[in-house]
């Protein structure tokens, strides 16, 4: 795993300012650098070695030196490419999988995307040409962001490595602030820093003079496949799930393995065969996975280290994180990840991890929704609507949450596995008029795609959009490159997902269980206390914490001087009604603190 930067301009001389912008992402690979730089453009890199310790190290080149690479990403099939491609009259200098990519673009052009089986962002440039070929793989596993400022065009696997540029102008982008408070993170392909962009997943881009060009070359589709009985289903999928596991295994560092009590990790812990796994927890028993994680360790003859993290640690590093992760994050379990990365990176250089699987295999509480009193969809809309709103006006209370959810659209209530706030109570918690319409700007040409499928697969499809993107994926980078520890994910590999995304819903979810394929698989390696398992996430005892004088006064202060952005007498109400027990308004609260502790660290001063 690895890191890198890029601009193109015309400065006369590249080599210190690239020094500088890498130096900012040695997190992401201390094990070396390396750059290239002409009076066109300057790459930089910082490596994590994993593969071809020796001769790795990158900018890599192709035989005549026409054109170079930097890559940040693993390609599991790269044996079986570089064989083709040796095959084709291609010579190669290293048996690492960077060079696959180069030599593979030089024969087959963009057409060398649909033959990777792994997780990448690279950038390939053409010294004749000048033009810049890059690429972010199919599920957004790793990042990529880009910006055009002036006549300068920048790259690179985070944001932080551009603002050191003396061409880079920061500014905030601030109608993300709103698409955040509904989702919880950065959405879509802007970003909170103006004019700097994402690579969305699935999309690859070219630039040439001045001229820049974006293109999607995958997407995922959901379509089922009712000429496959469930045992086949089961079968094929087993097949696949053993050999990604295999796949992610192929290194030159022992690998290891993230424990949680969910039957994702378990899965993978118990099929990878690892001689370590990693679990982090919290004092308060109900918020700790790890006497589960050592009892399945025990069965699994691998040892598992771990750690208690303190409400002092968590609350001390939060400024620290906001930092690692370019743009704010409100989910609180990023925090949880961190430590657990930096353990494991104190033991190995690659761990394996269960993201993916809840989205591929339906996995989320809510997808079972319309099979628990599926009788109620029959009411006339409008009354289901009247319904909800009454409800809504009544104190929050489970039973009244399933009417007030099902008097509304689906387009209108689901975003993804989180929702924070609806556009109204934006509206009268912001200080400023608002720029945009709300969340549905950005997730309506999505439900458009799936208009003709079942609830539980429109939930799928946006949460693969939407939260597995932008939350995820993107957490699970950022805190594992914040400790040098490169994470593997198996469950979302091409081979699988191309097979699973036929799978038919009711092999996925019913009434009584979630991802009901997988936990029958699972169910061969794992007790059925495991493999059955229902889904928790990663608890975090925050919404306990925030009661606490000294959380509840750290909040209360930041949000006294948070009138820039919000109705600071709204905003402190919702913490006040969350610490006397009026409301659970953790989740809102903690949306709010996360923006304003991260615009301190890249806005206030405070890097």
């Amino acid at each position: 795993m690895c890191g890198f930067v890029g601009y193109i301009n015309k400065e006369s001389d590249k080599k210190d300012n690239i020094k500088k912008m890498a130096d900012l992402i040695a997190h992401r690979g201390p094990d070396s650098e390396g750059y290239y730089t002409d009076e066109d453009i300057a790459l930089g890199f910082r490596r994590l070695s994993i593969i071809d310790l020796n001769n790795g190290s990158q900018p890599i080149y192709n035989e005549d030196k026409s054109k170079v690479i930097v890559f940040n990403g693993e390609i599991y099939n790269y044996q079986q490419l570089r064989e083709d491609l040796i095959e084709k009259g291609h010579k190669f200098s290293t048996n690492a999988d960077t060079e696959v990519l180069i030599h593979g673009y030089e024969e087959y052009s963009e057409g060398i995307l649909d033959k990777l089986r792994g997780m990448f962002a690279f950038v390939i440039y053409d010294v004749n040409t000048k033009e810049v070929f890059a690429a972010r793989d199919f599920y957004g596993i790793k990042p990529f962001y880009y910006a055009l400022m002036d006549d300068t065009f920048f790259f690179g696997s985070e944001i932080k490595s551009f603002l050191i540029h003396p061409d880079f102008k920061r500014e905030l982008n601030e109608k993300m602030l709103e698409y955040y408070l509904t989702f919880q993170y950065s959405v879509g392909e802007e970003t909170f820093f103006k004019n700097v962009y994402k690579l969305m997943p699935g999309h690859y881009l070219k630039y040439k003079d001045g001229e820049l060009e974006v293109k999607r070359y995958y997407e995922l589709k959901f379509e089922e496949d009712d000429s496959k009985s469930y045992e086949e289903f089961r079968e094929g999928i087993k097949e696949r799930l053993e050999d990604s596991v295999k796949a992610h295994k192929i290194s030159d560092v022992e690998v290891g393995s993230f424990l949680s009590s969910g039957v994702d990790s378990s899965y993978i812990a118990a099929s990878s065969d690892v001689d370590k796994t990693f679990t982090v927890g919290f004092n308060d028993k109900k918020y700790s996975e790890i006497s589960y994680a050592e009892d399945l360790s025990k069965k699994i003859n691998t040892e598992n280290i771990n750690k208690v993290i303190t409400k002092e640690e968590y609350f001390n590093n939060l400024s620290n994180i906001m930092y690692y992760m370019d743009e704010p994050l409100a989910d609180p379990s990023a925090i949880a990840l961190y430590f657990v990365t930096k353990i494991a990176s104190e033991n190995v250089k690659v761990s394996l991890s269960g993201e993916g699987a809840d989205e591929i295999f339906g996995g989320y509480n809510i997808y079972q929704e319309s099979f628990v009193w599926p009788w109620y969809y029959k009411i006339p809309f409008p009354i289901r609507k009247f319904i909800g709103g009454v409800a809504g006006l009544l104190p929050s209370h489970r039973g009244l949450n399933f009417l007030v959810r099902r008097g509304k659209k689906l387009e209108d209530r689901f975003v993804g596995n989180a929702f924070i706030f609806d556009n109204k109570e934006i509206s009268k918690i912001l200080s400023k008029k608002r720029q945009t319409k709300g969340f549905q700007d950005l997730t309506e040409e999505y439900y458009a795609q799936v208009k003709d499928k079942d609830m539980p697969t429109k939930m799928q499809y946006i949460d693969f959009n939407f939260w597995l993107i932008g939350d995820i994926l993107l957490k699970a980078d950022k805190m594992s490159m914040a400790n040098s520890l490169e994470v593997r994910v198996p469950f979302l590999d091409r081979p699988l997902i191309d097979y699973a995304r036929h799978l038919p819903t009711d092999y996925k979810v019913d009434k009584y269980k979630t991802k009901k394929i997988f936990r029958d698989i699972a169910h061969e390696k794992l007790e059925s206390k495991v493999s059955d398992k229902k889904k928790l996430g990663f608890p975090v005892p925050i919404r306990v914490w925030m009661k606490d004088d000294d959380v509840y006064m750290a909040i209360k202060i930041r949000f006294e001087k948070a009138s820039e952005f919000f109705d600071t007498k709204k905003i402190i109400k919702l913490l006040d009604d969350h610490r006397a027990g009026k409301a659970d308004n953790s989740r809102k609260v903690w949306t709010i603190y996360m923006f304003l502790l991260w615009y301190d660290v890249y806005f206030g001063g405070a890097e």
